[in-house]
């Protein structure tokens, strides 16, 4: 992995962050890697998780990142592979064309680290974060439409519902209420602007995290379609393992952390049990996943004293069985999108 992620905000004072992955020894615990296996690092950042993988035994891997950076950070990497190792710039949601267009299917194994990495916070000029000043951007690759595009041109509604659903933010209505008027003086720019103006309408508690924190995360997460991503990996995952394969999730905060576990229960047939169907009703089709385990591993206490932005970071996995792949039910896609309103009711 590599990407050392934790809160969506790194603590203030915390500086320039080491790129130490998280829950390294348990993802590699939980994926299993052996001779001649295929495993695919859905989220390569500095490579972590890859160089273990690589490391753990004689693997191969294939890397993605939707960052460009990120893909040219890694090619010393790539080289010291010599061959067991190819990184290609894409989102995971595209990891099942990119595998079978590099004949790297099925796989034994897929992790994901889901999130923003340190890299990506500690340059102010990437707009992730609001402890240095920077353009107000946040687009991983880097093109497309950017947190002043929605910030400057979103509706209040819309605005609102970003900041509610993506961040849960109880103050969202109040602060979508003044990026409107403030927008209308000056457009948003800059972090700096947008978190001074969520502040002052919308001021924390001594000892809170800083009142910007939960906007910025859902301006994200909106930015680059996360929990949308996130799902369509889940789903591509499923399609591309082969029976037996394991599939490993970090995750660093309750949405992201309820897409896999809904994922994986309703996959798993968790909750599942014949009394609670009524009679003559189907019965529901068979699993395509089995979880293992008291879940979800949670790092221990030496590891976020040691790594702090750890401390939110909570691991999901199971193992692929040999069924069918099954299609996206409602109840999960409803949790990756905003409501539909009409005429402003929900």
């Amino acid at each position: 992995m590599g990407k050392d992620r934790g809160a969506d905000e790194p603590p203030a004072g915390e500086g320039p962050a080491r790129h130490v992955p998280v829950l390294l020894n348990e993802v590699i615990d939980a994926l299993r890697p052996r001779d001649g296996g295929r495993y695919l690092d859905g989220t390569f950042g500095a490579g972590g998780y890859t160089r273990a993988l690589l490391a753990a035994a004689d693997t191969k891997v294939l890397a993605l990142d939707r960052d460009p950076t990120a893909i040219a950070g890694g090619a010393d990497l790539v080289a010291q592979a010599q061959g067991r190792l190819t990184l290609v710039e894409a989102r995971f949601s595209q990891l099942e064309e990119v595998a079978r267009a590099q004949d790297f299917v099925p796989l034994d194994g897929a992790v994901f680290d889901i999130g923003v990495s340190s890299m990506q916070f500690d340059q102010a000029e990437r707009g992730f974060s609001f402890r240095g000043d920077g353009p107000l951007d946040m687009r991983m690759e880097g093109r497309g439409v950017s947190a002043a595009d929605i910030v400057n041109e979103a509706d209040e509604e819309t605005l609102a519902d970003i900041l509610y659903y993506y961040g849960e933010e109880r103050a969202s209505r109040r602060i979508a209420r003044a990026i409107v008027h403030d927008r209308n003086l000056a457009p948003f720019t800059s972090t700096k602007a947008l978190a001074e103006m969520i502040a002052r309408v919308a001021p924390g508690r001594p000892g809170d995290i800083h009142p910007a924190t939960k906007s910025f995360q859902a301006l994200r997460i909106a930015v680059n379609d996360e929990l949308g991503e996130l799902l369509d990996g889940l789903a591509a995952a499923e399609r591309t393992l082969g029976p037996g394969g394991r599939l490993v999730v970090v995750t660093f905060h309750s949405l992201e952390d309820r897409i896999v576990k809904q994922f994986l229960a309703e996959r798993s047939g968790r909750g599942e049990t014949g009394s609670r169907r009524l009679p003559g009703e189907a019965a529901p089709p068979e699993t395509s996943f089995t979880c293992e385990g008291r879940q979800p591993i949670a790092p221990t206490r030496a590891e976020v004293d040691a790594n702090p932005r750890a401390r939110s970071a909570k691991l999901r996995h199971a193992t692929r069985n040999a069924s069918a792949p099954l299609p996206l039910a409602d109840k999960l896609t409803r949790l990756v999108r905003l409501p539909t309103r009409e005429k402003g009711k929900v």
